[in-house]
C-alpha cells in the first residue's frame, strides 16, 4: 500500500519535570496519530496518557471513516470511565490525560480533541491552530483541572477522566497534497509563540527536519514541561 501522508513523532521529559506524563502514537496503517498529556499536579498522568495510547493503539480500521471515529470515541470514553474507577479505588482527586488525534481520509482529515493538546494546520504558507484550548481564564504554566489557581490563571474545563460524561469536540480540515499537521502538547506553546511555529513550518517541508527543529528550539529554552509532538505531511 502506498501511503498518502509521511509522519513522524517525539516525546521528551524536558529539562524541569521529573518524568514524562505524555504519549504519543503514530499509526500510519490507519492513519491515526495522537498527543496525550497526563494531568501535572494530580497522581499517575502518566498512567492515564499510557491508557489512551495502548488503547487506540490496538483499533483496527473497519468499515467507514465514521465508524473508525466512533470507535476512537467509544474508546476514549471506556478509558474515560476506567481511569474514574481507578482513581476512586485509590481514593484520589483526578487520574486524568488531555489528548488531540487526527484521522486521515482520502477526502478530509478529522481532527478530535479533549483538553488543551493542540492541533495546527499548515497550508498556504500559513499555520492556523484548528482545536479550541479547553480552558476557562489565562493558560499559563499551572492549569489544572478542578482546583483553585492563582488570579487571572486558567482552569482547565476538559479532560480524559475528570468527568462522569466525556465530550470530544471534532473539526474537519481539508485532505489535500502539501498539508502539513502538527499536534503537540502544551510543553511546545510554553516555549515556541505561534508565530514561530509558523516561521518553522515554513522553512521545513520534511517533517523529521521539522520535528528536530522543533525540540531543538524548545530545549535549548526552559523546557519547563514534558515535550510532545506529532507532524504529519500529506503527499504530493
Amino acid at each position: 500500500m502506498t501511503l498518502r501522508y509521511e509522519s513522524v513523532g517525539h516525546t521528551d521529559t524536558g529539562k524541569v519535570r521529573a518524568h514524562n506524563e505524555d504519549a504519543i502514537l503514530v499509526r500510519e496503517d490507519v492513519g491515526l496519530w495522537v498527543v496525550a498529556d497526563g494531568l501535572g499536579g494530580h497522581t499517575a498522568g502518566d498512567y492515564a496518557s499510557g491508557m489512551i495510547v495502548e488503547r487506540l493503539g490496538t483499533l483496527p480500521r473497519n468499515g467507514s471513516v465514521f465508524d473508525f471515529v466512533e470507535a476512537i470515541e467509544d474508546t476514549l470514553v471506556k478509558v474515560n470511565t476506567d481511569l474514574r474507577r481507578i482513581a476512586r479505588e485509590r481514593n484520589v482527586d483526578v487520574i486524568g490525560s488531555t489528548v488531540v488525534v487526527l484521522v486521515h481520509d482520502k477526502d478530509f482529515v478529522l481532527c478530535g480533541w479533549v483538553g488543551d493538546s493542540r492541533a495546527y494546520c499548515f497550508e498556504d504558507d500559513r499555520l492556523r491552530q484548528i482545536t479550541h484550548d479547553h480552558v476557562h481564564g489565562h493558560k499559563n504554566d499551572v492549569t489544572q483541572i478542578g482546583q483553585a489557581q492563582p488570579a487571572g490563571s486558567g482552569v482547565l474545563t476538559r479532560a480524559v477522566g475528570a468527568e462522569e460524561a466525556l465530550f470530544v469536540d471534532w473539526v474537519v480540515a481539508g485532505s489535500r497534497p502539501g498539508m502539513a499537521f502538527v499536534l503537540c502538547t502544551d510543553g511546545i506553546n510554553k516555549e515556541l509563540s505561534d508565530a514561530e511555529l509558523d516561521d518553522e513550518c515554513r522553512a521545513h517541508v520534511d517533517p523529521q527536519i521539522l520535528l528536530a527543529r522543533l525540540f531543538e528550539l524548545s530545549l535549548n529554552r526552559a523546557a519547563r514541561d514534558n515535550i510532545s509532538a506529532v507532524i504529519v505531511r500529506l503527499k504530493d
